[in-house]
């Protein structure tokens, strides 16, 4: 089960192309806090779990809280404009 929503994936990518930046240059690897994607979806405990962004090129990453409540991509775009991706 994934914890990016399409609209986030679109988000995502449009961030890329706005950044003149190759898709198949970043890996997009999702998991939870052990390693595994979180599955817990109720109303008390809305899926959430984390995200790890790697450029290939320059092997540079960095993780991410996705789901219920979070702004991962807005993140990612503001450590794209300091550099943090190389």
């Amino acid at each position: 089960m994934t914890v990016i929503a399409p609209d986030e994936r679109a988000d995502f990518l449009a961030i890329l192309v706005r950044h003149r930046l190759d898709e198949s240059d970043f890996l997009v690897q999702e998991g939870g806090q052990e390693g595994g994607v979180s599955d817990v979806v109720d109303d008390v405990y809305p899926l959430q779990g984390l995200v790890t962004i790697t450029r290939r090129s320059t092997l540079k990453e960095r993780e991410y809280r996705i789901g219920h409540g979070t702004d991962w991509t807005a993140a990612f775009e503001k450590d794209l404009n300091k550099g943090v991706f190389g």
